[in-house]
Order: structure tokens, then sequence, then C-alpha cells
């Protein structure tokens, strides 16, 4: 019937999940932001690496 214990779980579920999506929605310029700035944190280290590596073989 409608209140079956699978029912009420499977709404539970589809409730939760919608409200996952609404939370990240909301949340898309953050994350965005906060992923260009681990991108270029990533980068600089990386030539920064890349320079020292270079350094230390050319003295």
């Amino acid at each position: 019937m409608h209140n079956s214990p699978a029912r009420q779980l499977c709404c539970k579920t589809t409730e939760t999940a919608h409200r996952l999506v609404r939370w990240a929605a909301h949340r898309r310029r953050t994350a965005t932001g906060l992923l260009l700035r681990g991108a270029c944190y990533g980068a600089g280290t990386g030539a920064v690496s890349i320079l020292a590596v270079w350094v230390e073989r050319h003295l």
C-alpha cells in the first residue's frame, strides 16, 4: 500500500536527493570559485617546482 516501509524509504531518499540538488545549485558559484582557486594554486606550485628542478640542474 501507500504506507509500506519501502515506499517511505523511497520518499525519504527522493526528498534527500532533491534537497542535495537544491543545496548544490545554490552553492555552484562558490564551488566554481574554489575550483578555480585550487587550479591556480596547483599550476603555480607546479611551475615553481619545475623552475626549482631546472635551477638545481643548471647550477
